[in-house]
């Protein structure tokens, strides 16, 4: 595989270019998280236009994220029988598809908040076929030494999209117009199926066996090699418990943010450019990364992220100032990114190809299926507690996190990675 046309490829050298059809893989991703940013924060801000009910709002995100805990494994199992990147095409046609449900019903003359939780389920389903075949589709364009270079890269565009241009634009598209912050993202989608049509090639994976299985064999394969590795474990399950903290804080930051009801009294857009705090944080950790794990190493770059993931769930309990609650969010992104871009490198490492999709699925069962749950969790006690203590609580047991996280070192992590290339 040439990384350039007329280049020579040097799969060693992690310095090597990374080739024409990751940057375009790039460009899609971008259009995709774009479009997957201004939906999910466009679509707590028309919720309000129906309601304030915490249960309500949350139970938006409940919808969104229910497919992770509900179809992960089974999608792995797919995303290692199909073309990967024919279903990442399919997910994001579909996706475009359903965000215009809304938009359809208010010129139908059915303006109802039920057509957003019906958008919000069918989109959730496709994100979880998108994002598990683009997150095992990276190792088959990229050689492994390059990986943790190409996720920076590629989470560097993502992050920008999502969450450094979305809010803002989100927020614009609200106080424009709800059925703007619909159309927008569906567009945005279909552009990004026409950049990922131009990446050329099958990557539907080579399978390790020639005989026949079933989707419960399959996806027991994966689950067995995942549960196997100590460090990947360990990973998901703390992933999981801070995904938890973080859906049951999150949906509830624009009852607290918007609105004059609300502590902050901010508009649509000034919640916009609150949420492109955390996006400036996270923007900032892709290109300090690499510098941190080389001077702390892995091991201790985890355990600050931790510690700064915890403001991003508690901020709100701290401050009511939108400036320094802005600061506390950009330092918990920051330190999110710093969680993630080593983490995926290494899952991507020491997985081989033919079982990537099914140990990304299981990993991310642990550790986005705890989405919804979060959410439904802070709905429930939204409807009891006053706002700042959710938001501490969350923090706190975000901190809980520190003691799994001992069991992950240096020397544990390279003994996983030599083992992979051994083998």
């Amino acid at each position: 595989m040439a990384d350039e046309p007329g280049g020579v490829d040097a799969p060693g050298d992690p310095t090597a270019p990374l080739g024409r059809a990751f940057w375009t893989l790039v460009a899609s991703s971008g259009l995709s998280n774009l479009a997957d940013g201004i939906f999910k924060v466009a679509m707590p801000l028309v919720a309000l236009r129906y309601t304030r009910a915490p249960s309500m709002i949350a139970g938006l995100e409940v919808v969104r994220s229910a497919p992770w805990l509900l179809f992960a494994l089974q999608v792995g199992a797919l995303a290692d029988r199909w073309d990967r990147r024919r279903t990442m095409l399919a997910s994001n046609i579909a996706r475009g598809a359903l965000v215009a449900l809304p938009v359809i019903g208010v010129a139908a003359g059915f303006d109802s908040i039920w057509l957003l939780f019906v958008a919000a389920a069918g989109t959730g389903v496709a994100e979880v076929f998108h994002d598990t075949s683009a997150q095992s589709i990276l190792p088959a364009l990229v050689p492994r030494a390059r990986l943790s270079r190409a996720n920076g890269r590629l989470y560097a565009v993502e992050l920008g999209a999502q969450q450094f241009a979305a809010p803002p634009v989100a927020g614009f598209l609200v106080a424009a117009a709800a059925t703007a912050a619909m159309v927008g993202p569906a567009a945005l989608w279909l552009l990004a199926v026409s950049m990922l049509w131009m990446v050329r090639g099958s990557y539907r994976p080579v399978r390790a066996s020639a005989d026949s299985t079933t989707i419960r064999q399959d996806v027991a394969e994966g689950a067995r090699f995942l549960w196997g590795n100590p460090m990947l474990r360990v990973m998901a399950v703390m992933v999981g418990g801070a995904n938890l903290t973080a859906a049951a804080a999150f949906p509830l930051l624009v009852l607290y943010a918007v609105g004059d009801e609300s502590t902050l009294g901010l508009d649509d857009r000034g919640f916009g450019i609150l949420l492109l705090a955390g996006a400036v944080g996270s923007l900032v950790a892709t290109v300090a990364s690499d510098p941190i794990m080389r001077r702390l190493g892995r091991a201790r770059t985890l355990t600050m992220s931790i510690v700064t993931m915890a403001l991003f769930v508690g901020g709100p309990a701290l401050t009511t100032d939108p400036v320094v609650l802005g600061a506390l969010l950009a330092v918990g992104g920051f330190g999110i990114m710093l969680w993630n871009i080593p983490t995926v490198s290494f899952r991507q490492s020491v997985t081989p190809d033919h079982l990537l999709g099914r140990v990304n699925s299981a990993y991310r069962l642990l550790a986005w299926g705890t989405l919804p749950l979060g959410a439904a969790l802070g709905g429930v006690l939204a409807e009891f507690l006053k706002l700042p203590t959710v938001f501490a609580l969350m923090g706190i047991v975000n901190l809980l996190l520190l003691i799994p996280n001992r069991v992950i070192t240096d020397a544990r992590l390279e003994a996983a990675e030599a083992s992979a290339d051994s083998s």
